[in-house]
C-alpha cells in the first residue's frame, strides 16, 4: 500500500496563545488529528497566559511556546524557528498571525509550503471596525494573503468575501469547513452540570456561548430574551468572558432580569450546556463559520441563530435546520426562540453534520498541505 503524502512529513503550526476562543479550538482539534495521521507536528504559539486549550493537545504533538507576546516580537524568533527546523509546511490562523507566518517564512527562506486559515468574514471584522488599527490590518490583506501558498476558508460566504472585497485570486482559495470532533463532543455533554438551573423540573434554559465582545451582541439576545420572558418563565445563560462584561450586567440589571439570567463566564466543556438547553441562541452581527452552531446540533440543541455573514445559513441549510433571523432584530428573535419553545423546532437529519467531522474535513486539510496535488495553480475545493 502506497503510504499518503502526509506520512512523516514536518508541520509546524502557529497562532498566537491557546486561548478560550473558536479560531483555537480548531486548530487543536486539527493538530491532533494530524499527529494521528503520521505527520511530525510542532504547535507554536506566541504566549501562555490562560492557554485553556493546552491539556487538550494530544501527547503526540510537540509544544513550544516563544513567550514573545506581540506579533512583532515574534517575528524574529519564528523566523530562526523556521529556518533551524525546515518544516515542509506551515499551518497559521487569524490574520495578524496569518501575516506574521508569511512575513517569518520569506525571512526565513525556507521552501515550506505557507497555508493560512481565515477565522472571520474580514470585511465585517476589519474593514468595519471602529479601532483603525484593524482597519488598517484589512487594508494589508490584498498585498500580504496573496503570497501565501493556499488560504482556507471555511465558510463559502467567506470565500466570497476574500475575492470580492480584498482581490484574493479564487485558484488560491480552498472551502473547508472548521472540523468538528462530534463523537468526543456528543460524550462531553454527557458529563453532570453543577448549575441548579438545569435540575429536574427547573424552567426551560436558553443558552448562548461565546466571547463577550460586541461582535457577538449579546446585548440583542438578552433584549429578546426580556420579551421571551414576558410570555413565560425561562432563564437565559451566557457561557463565555470579554470585554464586554460590565455593559451586558449592567443591561441585566437595568431590564430587571438578574434574577433569570446567568453570566458564568468560560466554560471548557459548553456541550453539557448545550444538551440540556431547550434552545440555543446565536446573535452574531458576523461570524466565520460558526462552530458552537454545530457544536450545539450535535448535543441535540436546536438552534435560533441571526443570519450573519458568514456561515450561519450555510450550516442550517438555508434554515431548515434552525431558524434564521435579521442582525439585530431582537423581537424576530424573541418570536423564533418562543416558537422552538413552544414545540415548533427544526433540527438536520442525522446525517447532515457529518460533513464536518473532524476525520473528514482534516483529510481536506492534509491535502493542501501536502497533497500529491498541493502545489498546483489550480486547486480542487475539498468541500463544495
Amino acid at each position: 500500500m502506497i503510504p499518503p503524502p502526509w506520512e512523516g512529513k514536518r508541520l509546524l503550526m502557529y497562532c498566537p496563545a491557546l486561548e478560550g476562543g473558536g479560531a483555537e479550538r480548531v486548530m487543536v482539534t486539527l493538530a491532533n488529528n494530524f499527529a494521528c495521521s503520521g505527520v511530525q507536528v510542532l504547535f507554536v504559539t506566541a504566549r501562555a497566559a490562560e492557554e485553556v486549550y493546552r491539556a487538550e493537545l494530544s501527547p503526540a504533538v510537540e509544544y513550544r511556546c516563544l513567550h514573545t507576546g506581540s506579533a512583532l516580537r515574534t517575528l524574529l524568533p519564528l523566523t530562526r524557528l523556521l529556518r533551524r527546523l525546515r518544516p515542509d509546511a506551515v499551518l497559521s490562523t487569524l490574520v495578524e498571525s496569518n501575516f506574521l507566518a508569511i512575513a517569518a517564512a520569506r525571512l526565513a527562506q525556507t521552501e515550506a509550503r505557507v497555508v493560512i486559515r481565515e477565522a472571520n468574514t474580514p470585511s465585517q471584522a476589519l474593514l468595519r471596525n471602529p479601532r483603525r488599527i484593524k482597519r488598517l490590518t484589512g487594508r494589508l490583506i490584498p498585498y500580504i494573503y496573496p503570497k501565501a501558498d493556499a488560504i482556507v476558508a471555511s465558510s463559502h460566504g467567506m470565500q466570497h468575501d476574500l475575492i470580492a472585497n480584498f482581490r484574493i485570486p479564487p485558484h488560491k482559495i480552498s472551502h473547508i469547513p472548521n472540523p468538528l470532533p462530534l463523537e468526543q463532543i456528543r460524550q462531553q455533554a454527557r458529563a453532570p452540570v453543577p448549575h441548579p438551573w438545569f435540575s429536574t423540573g427547573q424552567p426551560p434554559v436558553i443558552l448562548g456561548v461565546g466571547r463577550l465582545e460586541r461582535a457577538k451582541d449579546f446585548a440583542t439576545l438578552i433584549r429578546a430574551f426580556a420579551k421571551v420572558r414576558a410570555e413565560q418563565e425561562v432563564r437565559l445563560m451566557i457561557l463565555g468572558e470579554g470585554s464586554m462584561r460590565l455593559q451586558l450586567e449592567m443591561l441585566v440589571r437595568q431590564l430587571g432580569l438578574s434574577e433569570c439570567v446567568a453570566l458564568p463566564g468560560f466554560d471548557p466543556n459548553p456541550f453539557r450546556y448545550m444538551a440540556r438547553a431547550k434552545v440555543f441562541a446565536m446573535s452574531s452581527i458576523y461570524e466565520g463559520f460558526p462552530n458552537v452552531l454545530v457544536q450545539a446540533l450535535a448535543c441535540g440543541c436546536p438552534v435560533v441563530s441571526t443570519d450573519c455573514p458568514s456561515g450561519p445559513s450555510e450550516i442550517l441549510n438555508g434554515g431548515a435546520y434552525g431558524y434564521l433571523v435579521p442582525v439585530g432584530d431582537a423581537d424576530a428573535l424573541a418570536t423564533c426562540i418562543l416558537k422552538t419553545l413552544h414545540g415548533e423546532a427544526r433540527r438536520p437529519p442525522a446525517d447532515w453534520l457529518e460533513q464536518f467531522d473532524e476525520d473528514r474535513v482534516s483529510r481536506c486539510y492534509l491535502e493542501v498541505l501536502f497533497g500529491a496535488n498541493a502545489g498546483a495553480s489550480e486547486r480542487k475545493m475539498c468541500h463544495n
